[in-house]
């Protein structure tokens, strides 16, 4: 028998030594997708430079609770500032939107206080705001100045445009004297050449604001002399150290649309400068006159029947050597602006349309536009519009990027035109026939005048004949008897009185038979039997 031979088993396992192993990568890939899924976003922010900026250290909040870290600070490659690289957590990823603002909350002293003294012990951190917009942004350039007004408070942020900077940040928005608000910022547009002002409205004033609002300067005092003297503005005592705006509705303008946040407004030098140029929307027209202009300059009125709409722009020169001097005669072009508003219209593009449908119609029916002697002392001229319906019809054209109003000329103008038509009428008129056709009636009124002539010599002959005077001495016989019997009826006389006494007789009679006749239709029997005597009546006691 052979030797026993080893049995040799072919089953496979995993050997329990794989199992640890096996599970820590579980839970490791485990650990790698948690915090993938926990981690927030990564962005970076631009700075002008790295103050207090520490990479590990600087923390990002938002109304005090710490939402990420400064991971890395590095210079930009131009070296015109720093990029600081910050891992935000998850929760705030809604809020990064196209106007979300970060800035360095640091210890400082401006306009509007003394602010961030919390960081002297704790150490600066970038503040976070969350803004509107599209939602995504992952690179945002921080603000070297902290907003003045809080985040979240209820208000309405607004843009001021101005060609001269006169105010800055910090400065106090004022409503008649009251302060409702503040400037936050001040920019400087290099496209549109214009300094912009970021200001804040606070609730509930924002309510005040309206398209028909006008911005103005009140920084220092503004004098204004005119002739009822001389008269200074000034604002509050801050105001006057520091500078500030106000805001409020000229007197005339209707109240208009309310306006939505970053809406933007035009900031006026001064009240009086809104007095003079209170509205914001308006149409442009050129209208052309054949007439001479002379004391017609810009600014003069522009008015409709007596009642101002607009104001001349310019006159326009450079249209004039192109033209006027050409050997034509061309009519001279002036620039007219016309506002809405001024008729009592919502200063709005809604009132434009309106007041442009209505000049379209009004042309249609007769309506030009005229100069006018505004000032006979001093000769200025001013444009006037009314309805003439015996003017020949005209319909508004074009001239470059303008729109051109028919005119028609008045006054002295009007006058001469009208003259010089009834001169040529005059001699259209056939004078010499009229003349011949004068002289022949004249003639023939001479030969009727002089048969009259004769006619009158034979009635003075009739006249004095003999039988004409009897006839007259018969006829005053006659007056003279009828005057007599005249005589007879005067009230004086005595056929008068007794024609007078038988007619109040007869009316006596006819008086009494009126009573006898209702006696018998009463009581018939009254004639044969005598009427009842009437008792006499007995007086009664009263209570």
């Amino acid at each position: 028998m052979s030797e026993l031979e080893p049995a040799i088993s072919h089953k496979s396992g995993l050997s329990p030594l794989w199992i640890i192993p096996l599970v820590a990568l579980v839970v490791g890939i485990w650990m790698v997708v948690q915090n993938y899924l926990s981690e927030g976003p990564t962005i970076t922010i631009e700075f002008a430079n790295a103050e207090s900026l520490v990479a590990g250290k600087t923390s990002v909040k938002m109304l005090d609770v710490e939402v990420g870290q400064v991971t890395g600070v590095t210079l930009k490659p131009d070296l015109s500032g720093v990029i600081a690289t910050v891992a935000l957590n998850k929760e705030v990823t809604p809020l990064l939107r196209d106007n979300t603002k970060f800035w360095v909350v640091r210890a400082q002293v401006g306009a509007g206080g003394v602010s961030g003294i919390g960081t002297i012990l704790s150490g600066a951190y970038i503040m976070l705001a969350p803004g509107e917009g599209k939602a995504g942004k992952r690179q945002y350039v921080g603000l070297e100045k902290p907003p003045l007004t809080k985040i979240g408070t209820p208000g309405i942020h607004l843009t001021l445009t101005s060609k001269r900077a006169s105010i800055k940040a910090g400065d106090a928005v004022l409503y008649q004297g009251f302060k409702v608000g503040r400037v936050e910022s001040m920019n400087f547009d290099l496209n549109n050449e214009l300094i912009t002002y970021d200001i804040f409205i606070d609730a509930p004033y924002d309510k005040l604001i309206h398209t028909s609002t006008r911005f103005w300067d009140i920084s220092g005092i503004d004098f204004e002399a005119s002739a009822e003297g001389l008269q200074v503005i000034v604002g509050s005592i801050q105001t006057i150290l520091t500078g500030g705006v106000a805001f409020d509705t000229p007197p005339g303008i209707l109240v208009g649309d309310k306006v939505e946040s970053d809406h933007s407004f035009v900031l006026y030098r001064s009240y009086s400068e809104i007095l003079q140029t209170p509205y914001i929307h308006s149409l442009e027209y050129l209208i052309s006159f054949t007439q001479p202009i002379g004391g017609l300059a810009p600014g003069a009125p522009v008015t409709f029947r007596g009642l101002p709409v607009g104001t001349v722009k310019r006159i326009m020169l450079s249209e004039i050597a192109a033209t006027r001097f050409d050997g034509t005669g061309a009519p001279i072009p002036v620039l007219i602006q016309l506002e809405p508003g001024r008729l009592q219209l919502p200063d709005t593009k809604e009132s434009v349309q309106l007041f442009k449908s209505a000049i379209e119609k009004g042309i249609s029916n007769g309506l030009r536009g005229s100069l006018q002697t505004g000032n006979l002392l001093t000769g200025k001229q001013l444009i006037t519009f009314d309805f003439h319906p015996d003017a020949p019809e005209a319909a508004i054209t074009t001239l470059g990027e303008y729109q051109v109003l028919p005119s028609i000329e008045t006054g002295v103008g009007r006058l001469q035109e009208q003259v010089n038509t009834l001169l040529a009428k005059l001699n259209a008129l056939p004078l010499d026939q009229t003349v011949a056709d004068a002289n022949a009636t004249l003639v023939k009124a001479e030969a009727l005048l002089t048969s009259m002539n004769e006619g009158m010599g034979s009635l003075n002959q009739i006249l004095a004949a003999d039988g004409t005077q009897s006839l007259t001495t018969d006829l005053s016989g006659t007056l003279q008897e009828l005057r007599s019997v005249l005589s007879g009826l005067s009230e004086d006389a005595e056929l008068y009185q007794d024609a007078n006494a038988s007619l109040n007789a007869l009316n006596s009679t006819l008086e009494n038979l009126n009573k006898l006749v209702r006696q018998l239709s009463q009581k018939p029997n009254s004639l044969i039997f005598a009427p009842a005597p009437k008792k006499d009546p007995i007086p009664e006691a009263r209570p």
